[in-house]
């Protein structure tokens, strides 16, 4: 038993060398045991959870489609970034733009500054197929995405149009963009079908006014639609534009009743008197836009983590 540390006269005569030598011995026959210590078992830090891939999908509408961009705008300010968007003729042109890199408020500068006739090119009708011929409006996407084809965008890209020969819908993911828009974009009677390859393509709007199902062929786990459609309206009086357009809306409710069932949330932003053609309206359509996705953001946001993992 080791009681004290106090040298004997024994030790004292060693000397300091001699000391240090019984200092060590005795402290080796003093050690104890070593103390076990029972550690907590190890805790496995939490696995972040992966988001779903986001797609947007935006509908057709013309003038109308400039709400569009209000809709992007509340995503982008709550840092919601979509994984891919594809779009339906007014739909696909915001599409392009936003994959080409542009921010919300880029997006509503254009917009803003947008001339019609930057995109509208006569032709005699006598000896055509439709009033325009589309070239401006496909010069004019080119411009807004630097010539980037669909394939080279910084975010995926589709663009919806519809086969005049066959009647069935085609998604573009590669080639000239511009020409891309302007066949979703080829309201028959209004613009001139659109030959690519050995097909001609019109509106793709008379088979999917929202692209929802190509959100989710394209790889999309989540798919917020925009919605800009309107609803059938009376007293058109003797205007053929709004007569065609209203054609269109009234075929794409009842297509639209079945694609926007598979999406995660449905965007309508309330355009209720903005009419198809109603370019003058562009900034209240931006507002309705934004209007309609900010009270659907606490929806998203559980949507999403209902979906992560």
């Amino acid at each position: 038993m080791c009681n004290s540390l106090n040298p004997s006269p024994a030790t004292r005569r060693l000397g300091r060398a001699g000391w240090l030598l019984t200092v060590a011995v005795f402290l080796a026959g003093c050690a104890t045991a070593p103390v076990e210590v029972n550690l907590p078992p190890a805790v496995n830090p939490p696995v972040a959870k992966r988001l779903p891939r986001i797609g947007l999908a935006l509908g057709g509408g013309a003038a109308r489609g400039f709400a569009h961009v209000g809709v992007l705008q509340v995503l982008e300010e709550a840092g919601i970034r979509p994984d891919l968007v594809v779009g339906t003729s007014a739909g696909s042109l915001v599409a392009s733009l936003y994959a080409s890199g542009k921010t919300g408020a880029q997006m509503q500068l254009v917009a803003e500054t947008m001339e019609e006739a930057a995109f509208t090119d006569w032709t005699l009708p006598i000896f055509s197929r439709g009033m325009l011929r589309g070239d401006a409006l496909a010069r004019y996407v080119n411009a807004q995405v630097a010539n980037r084809p669909i394939e080279a965008m910084p975010l995926p890209l589709g663009i919806v149009a519809t086969d005049l020969n066959s009647g069935e819908a085609v998604l573009f993911q590669r080639g000239d963009t511009g020409t891309a828009v302007r066949a979703s974009s080829a309201v028959p009677a209004v613009f001139q079908p659109v030959k690519i390859g050995t097909h001609e393509y019109v509106d793709g709007g008379l088979v999917s006014p929202v692209p929802v199902r190509f959100a989710h062929q394209m790889g999309a786990e989540l798919v917020i639609a925009v919605d800009i459609s309107s609803a059938p309206e009376g007293n058109l009086a003797n205007d053929t534009l709004q007569i065609l357009l209203q054609t269109f809306a009234i075929m794409g409710k009842s297509i639209n009743t079945y694609e926007l069932r598979d999406a995660d949330l449905v965007v309508r932003p309330s355009l209720l008197g903005i009419k198809s053609a109603d370019f003058a309206a562009r900034r209240r359509s931006i507002l309705a836009g934004r209007a309609a996705m900010l009270q659907l953001l606490p929806q998203l946001q559980a949507a999403l983590l209902a979906k992560s993992r």
